[in-house]
């Protein structure tokens, strides 16, 4: 009876400490870390996570940390105001620049309050590209003839099976103007360098870390600790703190989602992307 006793004094015991410790790491405060890696082609994994972490009240900061050559204008701008609300909920951003942060990936990390560059990744890249196959050529050299009904004059600009008309080259140029103008406003305002400045190194080109930083681009070079301990500096926490990540699905199961999976090689791009041959 008395070892029965003894027993469930134990249990007890154990039973109260496990949920001490989940009551603990439900209330201590943590960092959130997101990462952005390879070309960005879809939004919804990054905001849903930035917004989850937004809505968390034990989450008092966010590391964004980017390892991105850019990717499409719209999720990039997507995961631009993710990041925007995350810091309304008065919760500071940090953004580290890894090996490569360029174009979009320097998009998105313009958000954050504060950024961080290894001095020598590869960032800036700052413009936008239209790009798509061109197969006339070779479609006349095998003998093939696409046979196209179109409902107006431009209504297959881009056509991978003709080349474009002068009028067609104007409408993607002013396209490609708009998104180039609006990347310039946001290093520009987010960045605090007055929009003629940047038009200065605005071409494409790409920069170091180190170039980067004195071109204002960036706060500080250094690395990922670096970044580290100035987001923990501006939450205002002690270490030991926790640092908290959604994890990925195993790689075979992301290719189970049909969205992920389209792939179009004669599709049209328009990026904020650097393009390396």
């Amino acid at each position: 009876m008395k070892k029965k006793w003894l027993l469930w004094v134990i249990l007890g015991l154990i039973l109260l400490s496990l949920l001490e410790s989940l009551r603990t790491n439900k209330l201590t405060p943590k960092l959130a870390i997101v990462r952005i890696e390879g070309t960005i082609t879809d939004s919804k994994a990054y905001t849903e996570t930035i917004d989850q972490f937004a809505k968390n009240p034990t989450v008092r900061g966010l590391l964004l940390v980017v390892n991105s050559p850019g990717g499409g204008i719209v999720p990039t701008d997507e995961i631009y105001q993710a990041i925007q609300r995350f810091k309304a909920s008065k919760k500071p951003v940090v953004a580290y620049l890894s090996s490569v942060a360029a174009s979009g990936g320097l998009y998105a990390a313009c958000a954050a309050d504060y950024i961080v560059a290894h001095p020598l990744t590869l960032t800036g890249s700052i413009g936008t590209i239209i790009e798509y196959p061109f197969v006339k050529k070779l479609m006349d050299k095998i003998g093939v003839d696409i046979v196209v009904l179109k409902s107006g004059q431009v209504k297959d600009i881009a056509s991978p099976f003709r080349e474009l008309t002068k009028e067609e080259r104007a409408i993607l140029q002013n396209i490609i103007e708009q998104g180039y103008n609006n990347f310039v406003g946001i290093v520009s305002e987010s960045r605090n360098i007055p929009v003629d400045s940047v038009l200065k190194f605005a071409d494409g080109r790409v920069f170091t870390g180190q170039e980067a930083y004195k071109l204002g681009l960036v706060d500080t070079i250094g690395d990922i600790k670096t970044a580290r301990d100035k987001l923990i500096k501006m939450a205002k926490l002690r270490e030991p703190v926790s640092f908290i990540e959604k994890r990925k699905l195993p790689w075979f199961l992301r290719y189970l989602d049909p969205e992920g999976a389209k792939f179009n090689p004669l599709e049209i791009k328009f990026d904020y992307r650097m393009v390396l041959p």
